[in-house]
C-alpha cells in the first residue's frame, strides 16, 4: 500500500533537489561557454575547457559511485560534492587567466559530474520504495532545467555574462540545503561489493554492445550540447532567445517522461533506443540546415523524442541488466560513456572542427554518428543470441 504524499517528505525533497541540480546543469552546459567568451577565450579554448570536465569525470564518477556502493550512502557523498562545487565556483569567480581557469574548472568538475548518477540511483531507490516510476521523480530535473534555462537567460541578458558564476553560487546554496534534507539510500544486507564481480559484468557482450552504441550517440549529443549556445549566438540570437531554446528542449521531455512511465514497460528497450538514435540523426541533420535562430528553436522540440526517449529507456535497461548491489557503479559507468568520454572527444575536437569546417560539417558528422548508433541498436535487437543477453551468470 502506497503512502499518501504528505507522509513521504523524502520524495518531495528529492524532487526539489532534482529541480535545483538541473538548474546547475543548465548553467554549466549552456552559459559557461558564454562566460568564457565574455572573458576573452577562443572557440578552441572553450572546447578544451568543456573537454577537461569529462576527462576528470571519467575518474571522479567511478571513485564517488564505488565509494557510495561500498559504504552504502548516497546522501553524505552528495553533501560533500555540492560543497565542493560551491567552493570551486567561488574560486572560479575570482580568476580569469586561461591556465588558472583550466585548473579551477577541473576541480569543479571533480565534484560536479558524480552528483547525477548518484541522484538517479537515489531516485530509482525512492521510486521503488513507494511503488512509483523513476520518471515521476526524474521529470523534476527537466522542469528545473527548463525553468533555470529561461530564467538564467534573462538574468544574464540583464546583468551580463559576468554574472554567470554569481547565479551558479546562488543555485548551489539552495541545492546544498535540499541535499541535507534528503533521505539516504536504503541500507540492505546485500552481498559485498567486489571489484572482480564488477569486472565480470563489464566483460559481458550485452554491456559492451550497449555502451558502444551509447558512446557513438553520446559524442553526437555532446557536440550539439557544447556548441548550441555558440551556434545560436553566431546566428544572431540574444541571451533571452537562447534561454527559450533551452527551455523548449527541456520542457519537451516532460510529456515523454510521463508517457514512458505509463507505457514504457510494455515496449522493448533496444527498439526504443534505436528509434531515439534515428531521431537524433534527423535532429542534427536539420541543425546543419538551420539558417536562423527560429529554425534552431523548432529543431529543439525534437529533444523530446531524442534525449527524452533515450535517457529514460537507457536507465530502465541498466536497472534490468546490472545487479542491484552495483547500481550506483553501473549508473556511473553509463555516465562515463554518455557524458565523460564522449564530452572529452566532442570538446577537444569539436571546437577545432567547428572553427575549421564550420557549423554545417560539424552537425553532419553528429548526424552520421547518431545513425551509426541506430544501426548498432537495431542489429543488437534483431540478431543477438539469447545466451548473450545474460550478464555473465551474475543474477540481479
Amino acid at each position: 500500500m502506497q503512502l499518501p504524499a504528505s507522509s513521504r517528505p523524502d520524495q518531495n525533497w528529492l524532487r526539489a533537489f532534482m529541480f535545483t541540480i538541473f538548474g546547475t546543469t543548465a548553467l554549466v552546459i549552456s552559459y559557461f561557454p558564454l562566460y568564457y567568451k565574455e572573458i576573452g577565450f577562443s572557440s578552441a579554448q572553450i572546447g578544451y575547457l568543456y573537454a577537461v570536465g569529462p576527462l576528470i569525470s571519467m575518474f571522479s564518477n567511478m571513485i564517488w559511485s564505488y565509494t557510495s556502493d561500498k559504504y552504502r550512502t548516497i546522501k553524505r557523498i552528495m553533501n560533500i560534492l555540492i560543497i565542493g562545487q560551491l567552493v570551486t565556483m567561488l574560486v572560479l569567480w575570482q580568476v580569469s587567466s586561461f591556465g588558472v581557469v583550466l585548473i579551477t574548472i577541473s576541480l569543479f568538475y571533480f565534484f560536479y559530474y558524480p552528483v547525477y548518477p548518484l541522484a538517479d540511483t537515489m531516485a530509482i531507490q525512492t521510486a521503488q520504495r513507494y511503488g512509483r516510476s523513476f520518471t515521476v521523480i526524474r521529470v523534476f530535473g527537466s522542469l528545473g532545467y527548463a525553468f533555470f534555462a529561461l530564467a538564467i537567460g534573462y538574468a544574464v541578458g540583464a546583468a551580463g555574462a559576468s554574472a554567470t558564476l554569481a547565479i551558479g553560487i546562488g543555485i548551489g546554496v539552495f541545492t546544498l540545503l535540499c541535499s541535507f534534507l534528503l533521505r539516504d539510500g536504503v541500507a540492505t544486507k546485500s552481498e559485498p561489493v567486489e571489484l572482480s564481480a564488477l569486472l565480470k559484468i563489464l566483460r559481458s557482450k550485452e554491456i559492451l554492445w550497449f555502451f558502444g552504441c551509447s558512446f557513438c550517440l553520446a559524442i553526437a549529443h555532446r557536440m550539439n550540447e557544447a556548441f548550441l549556445t555558440l551556434t545560436l549566438s553566431g546566428l544572431g540570437a540574444g541571451e533571452g532567445l537562447i534561454g527559450w531554446s533551452l527551455m523548449i528542449s527541456a520542457a519537451s521531455e516532460i510529456p515523454i517522461f510521463f508517457l514512458l512511465s505509463k507505457y514504457g514497460d510494455k515496449m522493448k528497450e533496444l527498439p526504443l533506443l534505436g528509434f531515439a538514435s534515428l531521431m537524433f540523426a534527423l535532429r542534427f541533420l536539420l541543425m546543419s540546415l538551420a539558417s536562423d535562430p527560429l529554425s534552431v528553436l523548432a529543431v529543439q522540440s525534437l529533444h523530446s523524442i531524442t534525449f527524452g526517449v533515450f535517457y529514460v529507456t537507457a536507465v530502465r535497461y541498466i536497472t534490468r541488466i546490472i545487479p542491484w548491489q552495483y547500481r550506483a557503479t553501473g549508473m556511473a559507468l553509463f555516465i562515463i560513456f554518455w557524458s565523460s568520454a564522449s564530452g572529452l572527444l566532442s570538446g577537444a575536437f569539436g571546437g577545432l572542427l567547428f572553427e575549421a569546417a564550420g557549423r554545417t560539417a560539424f552537425y553532419l558528422l553528429a548526424a552520421f554518428l547518431a545513425f551509426v548508433a541506430f544501426v548498432g541498436f537495431l542489429y543488437r535487437h534483431l540478431f543477438a543470441k539469447p545466451e548473450d543477453m545474460n550478464i555473465s551468470g551474475i543474477s540481479a
